[in-house]
């Protein structure tokens, strides 16, 4: 009977070892669309891991994670690789995943409490988008002052904002290529903030057309390539750049285009 209940306890564990590596494979797809870092990722995994009492190996790509999670003898394992979770970067999720990991960690929650936990953030509801056009219209047009702007270049920053931002929600609802949403905002956006050179609004024209595309500037991918790169994850690190310095070109299209058509002079 010993062999047959051996058998038994295998077969119990390796289904075991399985789900633990398909929820951790889903848990890091989702922490990576959400914008996070590559060390914050292989920390937040391997704390849930550890415990859960197995151990966990994994290879983080830019599109792809390769994740092995086994027990701690080693004498089962089992092997995934899933896709990243396209989707916006959200800093709410972000910290959420982050916060799910140390429930686990301080014995808060079991397994199931995870997966049930888990399951709830990744159908956790946008901000509403009314309200974000509102707060980034504002913050564009204090970045205008900041960057010593008068009182029409800040409030035609601000309508050009509120435009373009706009056209970036609704492009992005219909799913259209993030390179293209980029030329096309910051086109609309140049195009609305030359209006202080054109009629002679305020006293710094220069302001409000340079900083109406500042909304579109991809801050949080520049930053992650930076992180990532210090961590020692070169492949991420230069496709995060990479991608960010082409969404950065596009905005440089649309800005040029705008300013082109409107018939003001770049130097």
């Amino acid at each position: 009977m010993a062999p047959v209940t051996a058998g038994i306890r295998m077969t119990r564990e390796g289904e075991t070892v399985k789900k633990y590596c398909l929820f951790l494979s889903e848990y890091a797809a989702w922490l990576l669309g959400a914008g996070a870092t590559c060390i914050r990722l292989e920390r937040n995994v391997k704390r849930m891991a550890e415990a859960f009492d197995h151990e966990v190996v994994m290879t983080i790509m830019p599109r792809h994670i390769h994740m092995t999670v086994c027990n701690r003898d080693r004498s089962d394992s089992y092997t995934y690789i899933t896709a990243l979770r396209t989707s916006m970067i959200s800093f709410d999720i972000n910290t959420r995943l982050s916060e799910l990991s140390w429930a686990v960690a301080d014995g808060r929650l079991d397994f199931r409490q995870a997966e049930a936990e888990f399951n709830r953030i990744v159908k956790t509801r946008p901000a509403d988008k009314r309200l974000v056009l509102l707060l980034a219209s504002c913050a564009n047009a204090s970045f205008c002052r900041l960057f010593g702007g008068d009182l029409p270049a800040m409030a035609i920053v601000f309508i050009a904002t509120l435009a373009g931002y706009y056209l970036k929600q609704v492009l992005c609802e219909q799913k259209v290529d993030m390179r293209i949403v980029f030329i096309m905002c910051a086109f609309v956006s140049s195009v609305l903030g030359a209006t202080d050179a054109l009629f002679h609004l305020g006293q710094t024209p220069e302001i409000a057309i340079g900083t109406s595309v500042l909304y579109l500037v991809p801050g949080i991918p520049f930053l992650n390539s930076f992180s990532d790169m210090l961590a020692g994850h070169y492949i991420c690190s230069f496709s995060r750049f990479m991608h960010a310095m082409i969404l950065t070109a596009c905005l440089s299209i649309g800005l040029c285009g705008g300013m082109m058509m409107m018939n003001i002079g770049m130097f």
